[in-house]
């Protein structure tokens, strides 16, 4: 299992990096694997607002349908339009071609309530 130390990790298995002010987000490789093979990948729009712990996108797999969760509240900067194309990027490329937005986010004390790596290890082997 791919964990990153350098990401935060959100509960919902989204994971953040900071990138100057902005944040790019996508889902874990643990994510990706429950999920099985991803065939569609629905995203917001530049510019929706969105908020810490609220749905802003999905991805469909063969298995079922899960509701992508925004760990952060703020403004969607960019959004990965390659995953339209291409959604198996998301299980071969979790964390390099499968990121799926860039936000600005409004409230950086949001970002204490993420977990680190090590954290993220715990939550998912309980």
């Amino acid at each position: 299992m791919n964990i990153p130390k350098d990401l935060l990790y959100s509960k919902e298995h989204e994971w953040v990096r900071r990138e100057g002010s902005d944040l790019r987000i996508g889902i874990t490789d643990f994510a990706q694997s429950e999920l099985g093979d991803i065939v569609f990948v629905e995203l917001p729009e530049v510019g929706d607002e969105l908020t810490a712990n609220e749905p802003f996108g999905s991805v469909e797999s063969v298995k079922t349908v899960s509701e992508l969760y925004a760990p952060v509240s703020g403004k969607v900067v960019e959004v990965n339009e390659e995953l339209e194309e291409h959604p198996e990027y998301v299980n071969e490329s979790p964390y390099e071609k499968a990121w799926m937005i860039v936000i600005e986010p409004s409230d950086d004390s949001e970002l204490d309530d993420l977990l680190t790596a090590e954290e993220y290890e715990a939550h998912i082997s309980k």
